[in-house]
């Protein structure tokens, strides 16, 4: 039966936490502060510079809009991340701009009344429309004072973010041999695309799903596994010997972009269960979340290589 009580995994995408207690509110006033300048950019502003409806990350191009903020209270959100980011830089985007998690793991600069912060795309934010981003509490704070409430800012995506990787891979519980589903990280850009392959098969598409994994009904095997991960700026990267390791996180060698490889570590720890529907558990394949095992052998991967260019969409059409 699937757990739908708060703290579930599918309470995410159905219930988000106050951004702004009920006490500090009452001792503030920032509710009617905030419904005022609300009701002011709609005015002044218009529409954000991509039209609602359009289902599509954020890109290269500055976009006009306001911010909000809430805390995940260490979740990583929508985008299935085992936590929230260290420094607990990042954003939850609206319907349209998640992009059924399209944006998940890019950056965005967003400047405000204050000055400019960078954010991981995370989360997403159900009731905002497009242009309304809502920001860790954290991060509002660099671009405005938290008793604003709401304010205006513009964003852009990040293309290259430094800092980045190597990959990450995370099989989701419930893989197995006749299932596959991977969590990508420590990308940079958003990815295009995820493929994946047993020994010298050949190379199957994953289906992105709106919880940020990538699917492959019937499975691969028993693995290990080759997997194939191009960004929207047609940047590829592949990764060898990744293992069928439900719950753990697994570090390669390669990033997606910058050239090099990096000494990888292994990185399994079980937590808690990642947002999205229940996975299937086909006859004779393992369930629930097994524990870490130490002494994981680190994933080796390939050096990072462009593959054919890719224009992301744009505001401007």
């Amino acid at each position: 039966m699937t757990d739908t009580s708060p703290d579930g995994p599918t309470a995410r995408r159905h219930r988000r936490a106050p951004r702004l207690s009920p006490r500090w509110l009452a001792a503030t006033g920032v509710a009617v502060l905030a419904a005022v300048v609300g009701v002011a950019l709609a005015v002044q502003s218009g529409a954000p510079a991509c039209a609602a409806g359009l289902a599509a990350p954020p890109d290269g191009s500055t976009r006009q809009g306001k911010a909000t903020f809430y805390d995940s209270g260490g979740a990583g959100g929508n985008c299935s991340y085992p936590s929230a980011p260290a420094d607990r830089m990042y954003v939850a985007l609206g319907p349209s701009e998640y992009a059924d998690a399209a944006a998940c793991g890019g950056y965005l600069d967003v400047t405000g009344p204050k000055g400019k912060v960078r954010v991981l795309v995370m989360d997403r934010c159900p009731e905002c429309p497009a242009g309304h981003i809502d920001l860790s509490k954290e991060a509002f704070a660099k671009i405005a004072d938290p008793v604003q409430g709401i304010v205006p800012v513009s964003y852009r995506a990040v293309a290259n973010p430094s800092g980045v990787g190597p990959l990450t891979f995370r099989m989701k519980d419930g893989t197995s041999q006749f299932w596959f589903a991977v969590l990508v990280g420590e990308h940079g850009n958003a990815l295009r695309s995820v493929e994946a392959r047993s020994g010298g098969s050949a190379w199957r598409p994953a289906d992105r799903q709106d919880y940020n994994y990538w699917v492959i009904d019937g499975g691969l095997g028993a693995g290990p596994y080759s997997i194939r991960v191009t960004d929207v700026r047609g940047q590829r990267a592949v990764a060898q010997g990744i293992k069928l390791l439900p719950e753990q996180t697994q570090r390669s060698t390669v990033r997606m972009y910058g050239g090099g490889s990096a000494p990888g570590r292994a990185a399994a720890s079980p937590t808690r269960r990642s947002p999205g529907p229940p996975t299937p558990t086909p006859a004779g394949s393992p369930s629930g979340t097994p524990t870490a095992a130490a002494g994981v052998p680190v994933a080796p991967g390939t050096t990072a290589a462009p593959a054919a260019a890719s224009v992301p969409a744009s505001c401007d059409g």
